[in-house]
């Protein structure tokens, strides 16, 4: 199999001064892309600015011999996503891949997590994700072609302790990146989710003692072949963890459908409306959102012809 190369494309990678990011920006950089290395520098938290992360992967891109620019502004607001995405396009003329991971963590309870805390991490995670996408959307649809990785999370899937804001800025990711996809399937745009788990600064106050290897090269190329642009998919999530490489899915049990329904006829059915043995899948692209909206429809529809007489469904309990 001949090597994936990414000469003459144009990337961003936010968050890439250190960890996952780094990792992301060094292997596009080593295939040939010419990389936008974005970082603001601040703490885990997201205070403070140091340029000098940035600028250290962009001095060792160039060591390597690969093409690589700094770009220290924020994403987390809409004036640093402009910045960014036109640092690539007034140095490369043009911007073809983009990967937001950039990143923060502000931990707290839920009785106790402060608003100031909520909107800070939702500023760089979603919001910073909106701002890039925002930019770079537009000019990648006129060009007909472009390759978009959004980063979610084991919490953002699932939820997690002390981490409420992060938790609901990964999941409001993966909504974004439906959308995209769906608004750039016919412009040439895909749209895809990374999931990913590594040791790096993010783990910091965890006990990662009994952790198999869990390096960030072993999630960069995923990310690669996401940014490729012979990739098929759209619209999807791919989990990365300790060397397994996964799909995850929104998926829906067959259900119960009546013709009317009472308190009482909820609880009587919940095993069979909770049943998942047989899910039920709609794809995002092409056409997830009116699939499901069918599906239901259509079983409203029989359900009626047949007077409410019996409960329709894919699954009867």
């Amino acid at each position: 199999m001949s090597e994936f190369r990414f000469d003459d494309r144009v990337a961003v990678v936010t968050g890439a001064g250190r960890g996952l990011g780094r990792a992301y920006a060094h292997l596009l950089a080593s295939r040939g892309a010419k990389v936008v290395v974005n970082d603001a520098g601040g703490n885990l938290d997201g205070a403070g600015a140091d340029a000098g992360p940035a600028e250290r992967v962009v001095a060792k891109i160039i060591a390597a011999g690969g093409q690589a620019v700094a770009c220290t502004a924020s994403v987390a607001t809409a004036d640093g996503g402009e910045a960014i995405v036109a640092t690539a396009v007034d140095t490369y003329g043009r911007i073809d891949i983009l990967v937001h991971n950039a990143g923060n963590v502000r931990r707290a309870s839920l009785k106790e997590m402060s608003y100031e805390d909520f909107d800070a991490v939702l500023d760089v995670h979603l919001r910073g994700a909106f701002n890039v996408v925002r930019q770079a959307f537009p000019l990648m649809c006129a060009a007909g072609y472009g390759r978009i990785v959004l980063t979610s999370s084991i919490g953002g899937l699932y939820g997690n302790h002390n981490v409420a804001n992060y938790a609901a800025a990964k999941a409001g990711v993966i909504g974004l990146s439906n959308a995209a996809a769906l608004e750039g399937a016919d412009e040439g745009v895909r749209c895809n989710v990374i999931v990913p788990a590594a040791v790096t600064r993010m783990a910091e106050g965890i006990d990662t003692s009994s952790y198999p290897p869990m390096g960030a090269e072993l999630v960069a190329p995923v990310v690669g072949w996401l940014s490729y642009e012979s990739c098929s998919v759209t619209g999807e999530l791919f989990i990365a963890l300790a060397g397994r490489v996964a799909r995850a899915i929104v998926a829906e049990s067959p259900g119960v459908c009546r013709s009317s329904w009472t308190i009482e006829d909820v609880g009587g059915h919940l095993d069979a409306i909770r049943y998942v043995e047989a899910p039920l899948i709609f794809p995002v692209v092409p056409d997830g959102h009116n699939e499901h909206i069918r599906y239901s429809f259509e079983l409203a529809q029989r359900s009626n012809e047949l007077h409410g007489s019996n409960d329709q469904g894919a699954f009867h309990g």
